[in-house]
C-alpha cells in the first residue's frame, strides 16, 4: 500500500507568491517552502536519501510545550531512518490558514539533538516546523549542518499511523532538484 504524504501545491499558491513579490530571485526562494519541503538550508540532498526505512510516532496527545525525549519510545530508531510525528495540526487547521501557521507542538532541542546522534536521515512533521517561528530556522540549520533535514507539510499521517503503527515501511523522497535555495518542494512516498 502506498500513500502519498506530500501535500497537492496548486497553481493558485504560487501566483499568490509571485504576485505579492517584487523580485523573481524571492519569489522563487519562497516557492522552495510551499507545501510538502524540506528545509535543506543551502545543503545538499544526498541521493542516498531517496529511499529510507519509516518510523511513526503519534504526538497529537500533547497539547502544549515540548515533545520531551522522555514522551516517546525511540528505541527502535536506527541510523538512516526517517523519523516522522502526526500531530493532527494540519488536517485539523488546514494547510495555509492563520491557525496552522500559529499552532505548534514543538520538537525539544534534546529530542533534535537525541535523533541527531542517531543519524537519521530526515524529521517529518506534519506542522509549519518543529518549532516555533522564533526557534524555526535554528533548529533547521542546527539539523542541516549535520546532514539531517527536517520535512515539513506531510499530510496523511493519520493515515500512515493508522496502517503502520508497528509496522516497518519504506518512505520514498524526491526533492526538486535544484541547489542554493533553503527549501526545496519534494514529493515524499510511504510504502506499507
Amino acid at each position: 500500500m502506498k500513500i502519498d504524504l506530500s501535500f497537492k501545491i496548486k497553481k493558485e499558491m504560487l501566483d499568490e507568491i509571485h504576485a505579492t513579490t517584487k523580485a523573481t530571485n524571492e519569489a522563487a526562494e519562497k516557492s522552495g517552502h510551499i507545501g510538502t519541503h524540506l528545509d535543506v538550508m543551502n545543503g545538499e540532498f544526498s541521493l542516498d536519501n531517496i529511499i529510507t526505512n519509516g518510523k511513526i510516532f503519534d504526538i497529537s496527545h500533547i497539547k502544549t510545550g515540548e515533545v520531551k525525549l522522555e514522551n516517546l519510545d525511540l528505541s527502535d530508531i536506527k541510523e538512516n531512518d526517517f523519523v516522522l510525528f502526526h500531530s493532527g495540526i494540519l488536517k485539523q487547521y488546514g494547510y495555509g490558514t492563520k491557525e496552522y501557521f500559529s499552532t505548534y507542538i514543538e520538537l525539544s532541542d534534546e529530542l533534535v539533538d537525541y535523533l541527531i546522534n542517531k543519524k537519521v536521515s530526515f524529521i517529518g512533521v506534519d506542522m509549519a516546523g518543529a518549532k516555533k517561528p522564533k526557534d524555526h530556522h535554528r533548529i533547521d540549520l542546527h539539523c542541516a549542518e549535520k546532514r539531517i533535514f527536517i520535512i515539513e507539510n506531510l499530510v496523511n499521517l493519520d493515515l500512515l499511523l493508522k496502517e503502520a503503527p508497528k509496522k516497518s515501511f519504506t518512505v520514498y523522497t524526491f526533492p526538486t532538484n535544484m541547489s542554493g535555495f533553503s527549501g526545496l518542494s519534494c514529493r515524499v512516498i510511504a510504502d506499507i
